[in-house]
C-alpha cells in the first residue's frame, strides 16, 4: 500500500515547535511520498493531494485536531486517510523542539500502521421528520421558532413555567439604548402565538430523549394547573377570592412579593391562565383536590375559587393526577434554548443575604419595572422609603475560584444600566458602583459607560471587603479604591449583588438525557469553541443562548437566528445519509448477547442467537467492539484500526 504524508506548517503552530524538514527527510528515506504546506487547509493545498490521489492509496494527514477539518478533507479525499494532530498534541503542550519532532513522527506512524486496516462504511439514507423541538421559550426560544416557522418547519415550543417570555417579561429596559423589553418581548409574544405551524407546551418538562438524528422522540411532562384552561379566561376573579394565608414568594418577582395559591404568572403572560399551586393550597374548608363535601342541605360545598369562577373552569372534587399528563412528540432536530438563572444570594455568606435590602440585580430588575412590586418607583424594600444612597457589587460569584471562574459578561452592563435609571429618575441618590474590571466591549457600549460617569454615579474599582448591617436599618459599605489606594466607607440603604449567571442543574439534566457534555463552567458544551458554537456533539442538536454560556439580548437573537438556519441546512434535504461503521461477524459470533446488553442505545438486536445492529440507532462508539470476547465486531474506521495504530505507536 503506497501512503502520501501531508505535513501542516500551520502557519507557525505546528512549525514553530515540530521539525518539519526533519520529519520530510526521514520518511522521504524511507519510500513514502512526502509533502508540506503552510496552511493544509487552503485551497492551493487542496489541489496538491488531489494531484496525488491517484498515485497513493491513501494519506496521512498530518495538521491539527481532526474536529477542525475532518469533514473538509472527507469532501474531496476518496482514498483512505488519517488525520495526525500535531497541533494539539505536539506543539502546543511541549516547550522542547526536540521532543516534539520525536512525539510528531511518532504519532506520524502510528497513523502509517493504521491506515491499512481502515475501511470504508456503508450508507444508509433515512427519512427525517420535518419538525423542530425548541425546549425553552425566553427570548432565544421564540426567535428561532418564529425564523423556523418562516421556513415551513412545524415547530413544538417547551417552556417549563406557565407562561412564555423568559426574563425580559421582568425587564423595565434593555442596553445600550435603554429601549421597552416588554415591547420587545412582547411583539415577538404576538407573532409566535399567531403562528399556525408552531405550537407552544407551556407548564412541561422534557422525561425522556430517545431516537436519533432527524428523528428524534421526545417524552413530555405536562405539569398540572388544577383549572381547566380550555374555559378559563385569565379573569383573576379565582385568585381575587384564594385567601391571604395561602401565600409563598413569587418566582415572577423573583420572591419580593407573595403570590396565592392561585395565581397567573405575571401581567403580560402567554397564554394568560390561572394555575393552582396545591403544595401553596390551604384547602379551604377542607376541601381537597379531588374530594367531594357534601352540605347539610344536600348540596356541595365550593370552595371560594370555585365559587368564584365565572365559567366552571376550576372543579376540586375531579381526580386530578398529580404527575401531569405524560404525552410524546417527534422532532427531526432539536433546539436548546433553555435561558439561565443568576446565583441566589443566598449564596454568599460574607454578605448580610438575609436582610430584604440586599438584593441581586434581578430583584433590582423587578423593583424598577412598571409591572413589579413598587410599580416602577424605587423604595427600599424594608421600608418602602426612597433610598438616599444605593450600592452596587459587581463579580459576585464570578471571576471567583470558590464559586466560578469564568465573567459572567453581562454584569457590568446591567450594573450601569440599572444606576443610570436611578440616577436619571431621581439625580438626587447617590450610586456607588464596586467593580473589578469594567467590560464594555462593543458598538455603543463605552460610550454608554461613559455616560453613567457623567451622570455622576460613583464607579469605584475594588472588592468590597464586608457589608454590615447597622441599627438604623442602613447599612455600613468597606471598600477599597485601588486607583486612589485608599479605604472606602460609607452608609447605603440598598445594597445590588450582581450575582453570577449560571445554567440550573434542571437543565444540565435535560442536556444529560440527550447525552450532550456538560463544560466546566457548567453550561452545555458546543461542538467547537469557534467554527460551530451553536452545534453540540450530535447532530441534530443545537445550542441558542445562555444555556451556552454568558450572553446580552443581541448575541442572544444573532445565535437564535443562526441556529434556526442550522436547523433547516440540516432538516433541509429531506432525508440523512448515515455511514454505517459497525459489523458484526455472525460466523464468528457465540451468542453470548454482551454487545447486547453493554450497548448504551439499545442499537443490538438478537433473532435465533444471531445479533444484528439497527444502523440507524448505532452511534458507533465502539463499546459492542471493546467487549466482545470472539473479535465478532469490527468497525471501519475505529476497532481493530486503532489497535493497529497503537501497535505503530508502541513500536
Amino acid at each position: 500500500m503506497k501512503k502520501g504524508i501531508f505535513i501542516c506548517h500551520c502557519g507557525t503552530n505546528i512549525s514553530e515547535r515540530v521539525n518539519v524538514e526533519h520529519l520530510k527527510s526521514v520518511l522521504e528515506s524511507e519510500g513514502y511520498l512526502v509533502r508540506d504546506h503552510l496552511f493544509l487547509c487552503s485551497q492551493d493545498a487542496k489541489q496538491l493531494i488531489l494531484n496525488f490521489q491517484d498515485e497513493v492509496d491513501g494519506f496521512v494527514i498530518a495538521a491539527c485536531s481532526s474536529e477542525n477539518h475532518e469533514n473538509y478533507f472527507s469532501s474531496f479525499i476518496r482514498k483512505p486517510f488519517v488525520i495526525i494532530n500535531l497541533r494539539e498534541q505536539c506543539s502546543w503542550p511541549h516547550a522542547d523542539r526536540k521532543h516534539a519532532t520525536k512525539k510528531a513522527e511518532d504519532l506520524i506512524r502510528a497513523g502509517i500502521n493504521k491506515l491499512p486496516y481502515i475501511k470504508k462504511p456503508k450508507t444508509v439514507k433515512t427519512k427525517m421528520e420535518e419538525s423542530v423541538a425548541v425546549i425553552g421559550g425566553g427570548i432565544a426560544g421564540i426567535t428561532a421558532s418564529i425564523e423556523l416557522a418562516k421556513l415551513g418547519y412545524r415547530v413544538y415550543i417547551i417552556e417549563k413555567s406557565p407562561s412564555i417570555g423568559g426574563k425580559l417579561l421582568k425587564f423595565d429596559k434593555i442596553y445600550p439604548l435603554n429601549d421597552c423589553a416588554s415591547c420587545v418581548i412582547s411583539s415577538l409574544i404576538s407573532e409566535v402565538s399567531a403562528a399556525e405551524n408552531i405550537q407552544i407546551h407551556v407548564y412541561t418538562e422534557v422525561e425522556e430523549v430517545s431516537g436519533y438524528p432527524g428523528n428524534f422522540r421526545l417524552r413530555l411532562r405536562r405539569k398540572q394547573t388544577y383549572v381547566d384552561w380550555e374555559k378559563c379566561t385569565g379573569c383573576g376573579k379565582c385568585i381575587d377570592a384564594c385567601p391571604d394565608r395561602a401565600k409563598v414568594p413569587s418566582e415572577f418577582d423573583d420572591g419580593l412579593t407573595f403570590r396565592k395559591a392561585m395565581y397567573i404568572y405575571s401581567p403580560f403572560a402567554y397564554p394568560k391562565k390561572a394555575v393552582h399551586d396545591p403544595e401553596a393550597c390551604v384547602n379551604c374548608g377542607k376541601k381537597k383536590i379531588g374530594t367531594r363535601r357534601m352540605l347539610r342541605s344536600g348540596k356541595e360545598y365550593q370552595t371560594p375559587c370555585e365559587k368564584a369562577c365565572p365559567t366552571g373552569a376550576i372543579d376540586r372534587s375531579k381526580n386530578w393526577n398529580p404527575e401531569g399528563e405524560i404525552f410524546e412528540i417527534r422532532a427531526g432536530s432539536i433546539l436548546l434554548a433553555m435561558g439561565y438563572e443568576v446565583m441566589s444570594k443566598n449564596s454568599f455568606p460574607e454578605f448580610p443575604s438575609h436582610l430584604p435590602n440586599v438584593v441581586t440585580g434581578i430583584q433590582m430588575e423587578r423593583i424598577l419595572s412598571p409591572t413589579g412590586p413598587t410599580g416602577g418607583e424605587l423604595l427600599v424594600p424594608e421600608t418602602l422609603r426612597k433610598p438616599e444612597a444605593i450600592s452596587f457589587i459587581s463579580c459576585v460569584g464570578s471571576r471567583d475560584e470558590r464559586y466560578h471562574t469564568y465573567c459572567s459578561k453581562v454584569c457590568c452592563m446591567y450594573m450601569l444600566k440599572q444606576a443610570r435609571l436611578i440616577k436619571e429618575r431621581n439625580p438626587e441618590i447617590d450610586v456607588f458602583i464596586h467593580y473589578i474590571d469594567i467590560r464594555a466591549p462593543g458598538r455603543d457600549l463605552e460610550e454608554y459607560y461613559t455616560l453613567a460617569r457623567k451622570l455622576g454615579i460613583k464607579i469605584l474599582r475594588g472588592r468590597v471587603g464586608n457589608v454590615e448591617p447597622l441599627n438604623n436599618g442602613k447599612l455600613r459599605i468597606l471598600g477599597f479604591d485601588s486607583d486612589t489606594g485608599d479605604p472606602v466607607e460609607y452608609t447605603a440603604d440598598m445594597v445590588v449583588l450582581a450575582t453570577a449567571v449560571e445554567l440550573r442543574e434542571s437543565e444540565r439534566d435535560v442536556a444529560r438525557k440527550m447525552k450532550l457534555d456538560i463544560d466546566s463552567s457548567g453550561f452545555v458544551k458546543e461542538k467547537h469553541p469557534k467554527l460551530q458554537t451553536f452545534e453540540t456533539s450530535i447532530d441534530g442538536i443545537y445550542l441558542a443562548g445562555c444555556v451556552q454560556g454568558p450572553k446580552d439580548v443581541t448575541e442572544t437573537v444573532l445565535q437564535a437566528k443562526s441556529a434556526a438556519l442550522s436547523v433547516s441546512s440540516f432538516l433541509g434535504k429531506g432525508e440523512r445519509e448515515i455511514n454505517i461503521e459497525t459489523f458484526i461477524d455472525v460466523e464468528k459470533c457465540t451468542g453470548c448477547g454482551m454487545c447486547i446488553i453493554s450497548c448504551p442505545f439499545r442499537a443490538i438486536t438478537a433473532e435465533n442467537d444471531i445479533p444484528e445492529i439497527n444502523p440507524i440507532s448505532c452511534r458507533n462508539c465502539g463499546i459492542c467492539y471493546s467487549v466482545c470476547p470472539v473479535k465478532a465486531v469490527d468497525m471501519a474506521t475505529h476497532g481493530k484500526a486503532i489497535e493497529k495504530e497503537l501497535e505503530g505507536l508502541k513500536a
